[in-house]
């Protein structure tokens, strides 16, 4: 027992012992400072310029009042670490909002069954009470169709499915039926469901029915007609505007020979006319899969309509109409300004005589220039009560539609999945709805690659290599002579 008191007593195993005691101390507080952050789910640190990895301001401006219970559910996200912990950020920001992790989707068959799922599929779920909305994965992401970059909009998706179970009042959109030269339910199916998935009710609408445009009606979509509206249709439609209405038209009635006064009574409303005939394009880069009649069109995003887009979007029209404004004399007299939302290059042109088999232009065909193929026209109906009717119009039907069109020898695609149509078109009706609520938020996926000088490069590595070593050494040398002095 004396012996192993004095082995206890030596310098070194005194001082050796406190070494491994501090060593453990360090550990368990970095162990348990690790599980703290875990638990109290700090916000990670983004350096990056555009906040590629963080919550905006917009999203936490959105959500930082709930007051509804809100779960995000993620079914089978394992292998998609990001979604995790992207949604893992807005609890940060709400206590309102929950995460609910399900990894083994075998073992939950109520969910395979009211989601109809296979064990190896993946779902968000964004719910409150009774309300709900799923996101799959590629809702997650869209495309820039001009640098073929895709464009992550996962807080876009979330954000907005947030918005949308917890509002009280649903945007009534009516869309015209009657007259209309498409079956309106099949061929605006996608934007339809789509619609109605954004939280909007959307109603058709026949005015010989019901006699008037409903007063509740937040938007009044107006498609290609077979034959002219009659003119209780047009004298309400008519009203309507007179109460500061908002129409969306999509229309292809530039392709079409029939007499329409009624119709063109209102596009005179805002100044506007659309010539007979079809716009063809002359630039291959500006053409789907070198059909001239397909024409690209570029979108403005600095337009009212699109503003906070920050990427370049494009559509694809169809057999387009030139869309025409009357001169600012006239504009003025009806209280009309207008901006453009979608144009073509400078090289397309009109056909009107559709006998002629060149692609190229001839004669026969319109000047080349560059045509507006979608525009606002915003109507003051009175500065005194701020009352103001709003158009957005696309003289395409077809670019909003579920129509086939082929982009290779076996594959087909709906036409309104063409470049960015559907989020155009829905961008413009959310507009119009005056959903404010929503947010835009796209972000490239591509890496962010750190850039330094040259000296800076020297520091980082000293930092990092170099430092290390340094007091290594000195950590050495201060050891050897306290030795030596022993």
């Amino acid at each position: 027992m004396k012996k192993f008191l004095e082995i206890i007593k030596n310098k070194w195993l005194i001082k050796g012992t406190t070494t491994v005691i501090l060593v453990a101390i360090v550990i368990a507080c970095y162990i348990g400072l690790n599980v703290l952050v875990d638990k109290i789910n700090l916000e990670d640190l983004d350096c990056t310029e555009k906040k590629l990895y963080s919550l905006s301001d917009e999203t936490k401006n959105k959500i930082k009042d709930l007051d509804k219970d809100i779960t995000i559910q993620l079914i089978n996200m394992n292998e998609y670490d990001y979604v995790k912990e992207y949604a893992k950020k807005y609890t940060s920001v709400s206590d309102k909002i929950q995460v609910d992790e399900v990894d083994d989707l075998s073992s939950r068959v109520d969910l395979m069954t009211k989601y109809d799922l296979d064990s190896t599929d993946s779902l968000i779920v964004v719910k409150t009470g009774e309300k709900e909305k799923t996101l799959t994965l590629s809702d997650l992401y869209t495309y820039d169709y001009t640098t073929y970059e895709q464009i992550d909009i996962t807080e876009e998706a979330i954000t907005n499915a947030i918005v949308e179970i917890t509002l009280d009042e649903k945007p009534q959109i009516y869309i015209l039926s009657g007259n209309t030269y498409y079956q309106t339910d099949q061929a605006l199916a996608s934007v339809i469901s789509t619609l109605e998935e954004e939280s909007n009710d959307v109603n058709y609408l026949d005015i010989l029915s019901t006699g008037s445009v409903p007063e509740d009606c937040d938007c009044l979509i107006i498609t290609t007609l077979s034959k002219d509206i009659t003119e209780l249709e047009r004298d309400q439609i008519l009203q309507y505007i007179q109460k500061g209405g908002k129409i969306m038209m999509l229309t292809s009635q530039n392709l079409l020979e029939i007499e329409t006064p009624n119709f063109d009574e209102i596009l005179q409303q805002y100044g506007i006319t659309i010539g007979y005939g079809a716009i063809f394009e002359q630039d291959t880069s500006k053409m789907l899969q070198n059909a001239p009649e397909f024409v690209i069109a570029d979108v403005n995003t600095s337009s009212t309509v699109m503003q906070g887009i920050d990427m370049k979007l494009q559509m694809c029209l169809t057999d387009a109409g030139k869309i025409e404004f009357a001169d600012e004399d006239k504009l003025t007299e009806l209280g009309v300004q207008y901006e453009t939302i979608a144009t073509t290059g400078e090289t397309a042109f009109v056909r009107t005589n559709f006998d002629i088999n060149s692609y190229s232009r001839t004669e026969q065909d319109g000047s080349e220039e560059e045509m507006i193929v979608g525009a606002l026209a915003t109507k003051t109906i009175s500065e005194e009560d701020n009352i103001q009717s709003k158009l957005i119009i696309y003289s395409n039907e077809i670019c909003a539609s579920n129509l086939q069109v082929p982009v290779s020898n076996q594959y087909y695609m709906y036409a309104v999945d063409l470049y960015n149509n559907e989020d155009v078109i829905l961008n413009s009706i959310s507009y119009l709805t005056e959903r404010t609520d929503t947010i835009t938020i796209r972000k490239t996926s591509e890496e962010e690659i750190y850039t330094v000088t040259d000296q800076e490069d020297a520091i980082i590595k000293a930092i990092i290599f170099i430092m290390p070593v340094i007091i290594i050494v000195i950590g050495l040398v201060v050891w050897q002579i306290r030795r030596r002095r022993k």
